[in-house]
């Protein structure tokens, strides 16, 4: 979520890493959170103002879900005119906070200079409205259905209106702060639907949601009133905690999936405790800190330089073939295509601590 009050700077606590641990566990929904029925009010900015950047248009669509016209901006490589017999990978792109407008123009230029310099392949970009503070929930009153609109109804519509590569492997979710906590959300409650899942300096990660690392106590408050009727049980069903939980055999078995937060991030503990989360439940995921960086998703991606598009080639990589049987009958194990491309400050080996950085 963006700055609504100053914060006070984390401290480094853990290196950079790649981790698997080996533990499984599994979580409930309590009956009593189910969100209630209810018609979606229409009083919510579905669709926004038109964002003008090269390559970038502004489209709508219409959800049966909000009842309403729902917006979108679509950033389409040149590969998609050159070659109109070809099918693309989709990246979904969810923003923080205040519904991130400004930064799409900026983030379809380095997108497109990846891709014109050959280090990631031609992909079309999807700028989603998750609404400003919309959270990529299903508000529990019913009146905000953000994640049927957007996890369900906005991939099928893209699918059915371009020539989009139509399944798990064609999509990678990526976000930042209220993005990323939706990215985790999507890509975990969703893995059948989305292959790549990358969380950047998310929120809210923590286990209830009294009081947050960018907003006072009166606001986290407020929040959890609008979009989670005020239930910390809702909050917790919904959360990306609770969802590794119950998809743990899944996201363990095909899921690619990091997780990226700067040290001097305010969400910096909070995504620690995620990170370690995620290892006690055995879901292997790229960790990695980013000295010096603060929230801010420039700030990041300019840390990572090519490592974030590392995160992309991993992800549309072709799977594995099935490893050859040996004399014996025995399947040897291949090496994941994924081992190469991880990046500076990643280890691949199993609970490695050190720093590499």
């Amino acid at each position: 979520m963006r700055s609504l009050r100053p914060g006070v700077r984390a401290r480094a606590m853990g290196p950079t890493v790649l981790t698997l641990a080996l533990v499984a566990a599994g979580a409930a929904f309590p009956a009593q959170a189910q969100p209630p029925a209810s018609a979606p009010r229409t009083d919510k900015a579905w669709v926004t103002r038109a964002i003008e950047a090269p390559r970038v248009a502004h489209r709508t669509f219409h959800s049966a879900a909000a009842r309403t016209a729902v917006s979108y901006h679509l950033y389409t490589p040149a590969a998609y005119d050159r070659e109109p017999q070809r099918r693309f990978p989709v990246v979904y792109w969810l923003h923080g906070s205040g519904g991130g407008l400004p930064g799409i123009p900026q983030m379809a230029r380095r997108v497109d200079t990846a891709i014109e310099a050959g280090r990631i392949p031609p992909v079309l970009v999807v700028f989603v409205n998750g609404l400003a503070t919309g959270m990529y929930v299903d508000w529990r009153d019913g009146s905000a259905p953000v994640e049927t609109v957007l996890a369900r109804e906005l991939v099928d519509h893209l699918d059915a209106t371009y020539r989009t590569v139509a399944s798990r492997e064609g999509r990678i979710l990526d976000g930042f702060s209220m993005g990323g906590y939706g990215a985790a959300r999507f890509g975990f409650k969703f893995p059948e639907r989305f292959r790549a899942v990358s969380i950047m300096g998310a929120g809210p990660m923590q286990e209830e949601l009294a009081a947050t690392p960018r907003a006072s106590p009166a606001q986290a408050q407020q929040l959890l009133q609008e979009v989670y009727g005020g239930s910390q049980a809702y909050f917790r069903a919904v959360s990306p905690r609770q969802l590794a939980q119950k998809q743990a055999s899944a996201l363990t078995a095909g899921s690619l999936i990091r997780v990226v937060v700067g040290d001097q991030d305010e969400t910096y503990r909070n995504n620690v405790a995620f990170h370690e989360h995620l290892q006690r439940l055995g879901i292997p995921h790229q960790w990695r800190v980013l000295p010096g960086v603060p929230h801010n998703p420039n700030a990041v991606l300019d840390a990572l330089g090519d490592d974030h598009w590392a995160f992309y080639r991993a992800a549309l990589a072709p799977p594995a073939p099935p490893a050859p049987p040996t004399p014996g009958g025995q399947r040897m194990r291949r090496r994941s295509p994924t081992a190469e491309p991880l990046g500076r400050g990643l280890s691949a080996d199993r609970g490695d601590h050190r720093s590499r950085s």
